[in-house]
């Protein structure tokens, strides 16, 4: 598959979106319920969507917002809801529209004092320690809501429900919200309680926090951030005009770490991004053609650290480059089951997504530790995270969380906050390159050949792939090697996701599946012989693929 001609590069004026517009067609703009593209979907991480596409409009985020205050009642959760948001031009009015609706319907909600943004894994780790703290009284726990398209295109919104345990909703309930909200859209928005946002102010029921301070005062029991300050590190920070920018300012005043933004200025455009592979501007830090403008500073770091908007994600950059999102979170923890003692006492498990490397099975095995690996999607990992079961949970796309020194929950939804500062530690601890530490592994396990590529679907193809795939697969080979085993990723307790076939062999393996959150297919492929040989089986399924498209 060939990159745009112009990925890499600086999108021109007419691409650059125009807020303005987009958020008047925010209130504007209703959707056609008759229309599947219009409803409400719950994919991996929420429901995500743009106003100028009826797809997160107004009326989506009020018909979500009762439908959580609903969820939240048949499960009997009385306590507060933590409210964060991203930098998303359609995160405000949409935070907006949450407001008015939970406070009509005397929900206690907790939001940054100063109408500050605040970064998903602080949302996360702001309601897991409230509910430590409440374990004893179920119906006093806290839950959240995140208004965040995370690292999807500029003119993107997206709205998220995160559990008692912190982290994404499981499957079950995100299906109820889904449910329950297009029946208000059907209904035209009946039984839906909203007040005026001046009189939700008014309410009683909205309270300020001051969020960063408490994350940022604790990070010490997590990261060993004397070692990073003790070593000297020149420490560059790229919060690609995301809501971490405080945090990341606050990190480097109260640890005195020789640590400086590159950017301080929040362009809701997002124009300074490079075009990704597709052409499109999406906000990818892991993604070497969206880092394209951000990797020329590169030079002046020892490390260059970089997040998405949301902050659940993250890209590492040293001297010889972007680490590979899969690299990365395979020295992580490595790393981290050498390097935390309270852990190797404890039989904590290490987690990935059936779409990740191989080479974390290999890590696991060497560390005489339980691999556990499930669909894509960080709910997966939630519970046990939260539960101090998992010491390390990660998944492809530059998204991880792990436990603090003393074997206790921290974010149990993706920190990229952590993710990034734990690279710091790394160099300053083991005084090598994290490539180098790679390299290393690979010596000892063997080679690796991974590659994720994405092709661009309609929402006809969507559903034709989705309802199709699985059943016409009826392969015996792959790439000339027999298949072991196939597997149906969607399947795990019971549970359907949106996820889609992983095929096996002795020699590599595939797996493909439909973006939960835009409108695209993705195929992943590893191969343990080469590069050829991966891309011959890459040709293969993207060939039965289109045969799938074309013969419908």
């Amino acid at each position: 598959m060939k990159n745009h001609i112009y990925s890499g590069q600086l999108a021109s004026h007419n691409e650059v979106i125009n807020t303005s517009r987009l958020i008047t067609q925010y209130y504007t703009l209703s959707p056609d319920p008759s229309n599947g593209a219009h409803n409400v979907v719950f994919g991996t991480s929420g429901h995500r969507g743009s106003s100028q596409r009826y797809s997160f409009n107004e009326a989506h985020v009020l018909a979500i917002s009762q439908s959580i205050v609903q969820v939240r009642a048949q499960q009997g959760i009385t306590g507060p809801c933590y409210i964060g948001k991203d930098t998303h031009a359609l995160s405000e009015p949409a935070f907006m529209s949450v407001l008015e609706v939970l406070a009509a319907n005397f929900v206690d909600v907790i939001v940054q004092k100063n109408n500050g943004y605040t970064p998903t894994p602080v949302i996360s780790h702001a309601i897991t320690q409230y509910n430590k703290n409440h374990h004893n009284n179920h119906s006093k726990k806290a839950d959240g809501i995140i208004i965040t398209s995370s690292h999807n295109p500029p003119e993107d919104g997206g709205i998220k429900y995160n559990s008692i345990y912190g982290g994404p909703a499981p499957t079950n309930i995100t299906h109820t919200i889904e449910e329950i909200a297009n029946k208000f859209l059907v209904n035209n928005l009946q039984h839906v309680h909203r007040m005026t946002l001046k009189n939700a102010w008014k309410s009683g029921y909205i309270h300020t926090q001051d969020f960063i301070q408490n994350y940022v005062k604790k990070l010490s029991t997590i990261i060993d951030i004397q070692a990073i300050k003790t070593s000297g590190l020149k420490l560059g920070v790229h919060p690609l005009s995301g809501s971490s920018i405080d945090y990341w300012q606050n990190i480097a005043q109260f640890y005195q770490l020789d640590l400086n933004l590159i950017s301080e200025k929040i362009d809701k455009t997002f124009g300074f991004i490079h075009l990704d592979y597709d052409g499109s501007i999406r906000l990818d830090c892991s993604s070497e053609f969206a880092m394209a403008g951000v990797l020329k500073s590169h030079a002046n770091f020892d490390l260059l650290l970089v997040n998405d908007p949301d902050c659940d994600r993250h890209g590492i950059i040293t001297p010889l480059g972007l680490i590979k999102p899969n690299h990365y979170l395979i020295i992580a923890a490595h790393y981290l089951f050498n390097n935390r003692p309270l852990w190797r006492n404890r039989s904590l498990f290490i987690g990935k997504t059936y779409v990740s490397s191989t080479m974390m099975n290999h890590v696991a095995y060497d560390l005489s530790r339980q691999l556990i690996e499930v669909p894509v999607g960080f709910k997966w990992f939630v519970r046990g995270l939260f539960n101090s079961l998992f010491g390390f949970a990660g998944e492809e796309s530059a998204g991880a969380s792990f436990l603090d020194f003393y074997c206790s929950p921290w974010s149990t939804d993706k920190d990229g906050l952590i993710m990034c500062l734990l690279a710091a530690e790394m160099i300053a601890i083991s005084d090598k390159s994290l490539q180098k530490y790679y390299d290393q592994l690979v010596q000892n396990f063997g080679i690796s050949n991974y590659n994720r590529i994405q092709l661009p679907v309609n929402y006809t193809q969507k559903s034709i792939i989705s309802n199709a795939l699985f059943n016409q697969i009826n392969m015996t080979e792959l790439a000339g090697d027999p298949i072991t085993r196939i597997i149906n990723m969607g399947l795990l307790k019971n549970q359907i996701s949106m996820d889609g076939v992983k095929i096996i062999t002795h020699n590599g393996w595939v797996a493909c599946r439909l973006s939960g959150t835009e409108p695209i297919y993705k195929i992943y492929c590893e191969s343990f012989l080469s590069v050829s040989h991966r891309k011959k089986i890459e040709k293969e399924i993207i060939s039965i693929i289109d045969n799938i498209i074309n013969q419908s």
